[in-house]
Order: structure tokens, then C-alpha cells, then sequence
């Protein structure tokens, strides 16, 4: 096998492992209330107990709140479709995970402005903020052989407007 062949394969196989992780990160918020019961029989933890009860609640008096869970889910498995482009050709859209990086990034700061602001406990945050450290690392990677095999290809600085330029008069 070559070694752009041996890119490609461990490329694939990093995207999917991301892709599959952001869906099911999504999945999950589609039945919160139910994940929150099975939780609380579970683990015995206060805070744990006040979010159960409180999606209770809400889900008995004012169920349209868990409606921008329903969109966040959708909003994960919308960004997962993103990333097919990534699939047919790394080089011409590592944009794509480029900017999935800069989210990631992004979770941070809004973990640490808002989860005061909501009343969530630190320790929730830093759980919340794991995310998007875990979410980085594949993409780190992802990147670093998009790069490679941007290299091997000879692609270096082929993009749209270096493209259009040379096919100018």
C-alpha cells in the first residue's frame, strides 16, 4: 500500500471516529429526561437530582423548553453531515475541520461565561468544557494528515483563487 493510500485510510478512520462522536453527542440530547431518570437510579448526586427535576418539570408544564434540545441534537447531526466533505476530498475542505477546531476552542469561553450566569456548578463546566478538549485531539490529528497528504499530493497552496488566477489571460 502507498503512503497516500495509508493517509487516506487513517484519515477516514480518524473522521469517522469524530463524526460517530458528534452524533451520538447529539443523539443523546433527543431523550435528556429519560437519560436524567436512568442517571438518578444510578448515581445519587444533588446536583444530578435538582437537573432531573427540573427537566421533570419542564417537560410536564412547559415541554417547548425541550425544544432547543431537540435543535441542539439536530444541530450536532447537521454539523456531522459537514464533514463529508472532509470524506471526499481532505485537502480541498480542511476549512471543515478548521473551523470545527475553533469551536472547540469556542466551548471553553462560553462554558466559563454562561455556567456562572445558569447557575451551573464549576465542576459541571469543566465537564462540559471536556468537550471541547476531547473534540480538539481528533481533530489535531485529523489535520495534521490532511497536511500530509496535502504535501504528498503537491497541493500546497492550490486553492480556489490561486485556481482561478492561473486560468486568467
Amino acid at each position: 500500500m502507498s503512503e497516500r493510500n495509508a493517509l487516506e485510510r487513517r484519515i477516514r478512520a480518524w473522521l469517522v471516529l469524530f463524526v460517530i462522536c458528534l452524533a451520538l453527542s447529539g443523539i443523546t440530547a433527543f431523550p435528556l429526561v429519560t437519560e436524567l431518570h436512568w442517571a438518578n437510579a444510578l448515581i445519587s448526586n444533588d446536583w444530578l437530582r435538582r437537573v432531573g427535576e427540573g427537566l421533570d418539570r419542564a417537560d410536564a408544564e412547559y415541554p417547548f423548553l425541550l425544544y432547543g434540545t431537540d435543535w441542539l441534537a439536530f444541530a450536532h447531526l447537521v454539523i456531522a453531515v459537514f464533514f463529508y466533505g472532509v470524506l471526499r476530498d481532505p485537502v480541498r475542505n480542511i476549512w471543515i475541520v478548521e473551523a470545527a477546531m475553533v469551536a472547540c476552542v469556542g466551548i471553553i469561553p462560553l462554558a466559563v461565561i454562561c455556567a456562572p450566569i445558569r447557575g451551573i456548578p464549576f465542576w459541571w463546566s469543566v465537564i462540559d468544557m471536556s468537550f471541547g478538549v476531547f473534540g480538539i485531539l481528533p481533530l489535531l490529528v485529523l489535520r495534521r494528515l490532511i497536511k500530509r497528504l496535502e504535501a504528498l499530493r503537491g497541493d500546497c497552496g492550490s486553492g480556489y483563487l490561486e485556481k482561478a488566477a492561473a486560468t486568467m489571460p
